[in-house]
């Protein structure tokens, strides 16, 4: 299976996927990357970094949407993590807060929609089936 197997409408599903995270993690953590306090940067501060990075690597999504697979992968895995990790025990003791509950909405979104616009075929051929690059 190559890059012309995968049809024009889900490159083009991946890259509107690609602007959505790009500009929903924008819109949410641009303005405090640019107006912050010491206390917020101690505290959130890798959080609000790594997600930043993450949105400017969606960028190259629009133009490289296969190769940038593993960027919605990784959006699938750790929020399906923080959802069972976090927020389940959260819920189960009774200790959710109006801004966890915000986070777990994003994140449960985040783990139904992406399955539906990843390319299942091409990731089992390209991550699974073929073979592995060299050790030596």
């Amino acid at each position: 299976m190559n890059d012309n197997d995968v049809p024009l409408w889900r490159l083009r599903l991946l890259r509107a996927f690609y602007l959505l995270i790009t500009v929903g993690l924008t819109l949410s953590f641009g303005p405090v990357m640019l107006q912050h306090t010491d206390l917020w940067a101690q505290r959130k501060g890798e959080t609000a970094s790594l997600v930043s990075g993450l949105a400017i690597l969606c960028l190259w999504g629009l133009r490289y949407p296969l190769q940038m697979l593993p960027l919605l992968i990784f959006e699938l895995i750790w929020k399906s993590v923080w959802l069972i990790a976090i927020a389940y025990p959260l819920w189960r003791g009774g200790a959710m807060t109006p801004a966890v509950e915000e986070t777990a909405f994003a994140c449960a979104m985040g783990v139904v929609l992406t399955p539906l616009v990843l390319p299942w075929r091409y990731i089992a051929h390209h991550y699974f089936r073929k073979p592995g690059q060299r050790w030596r």
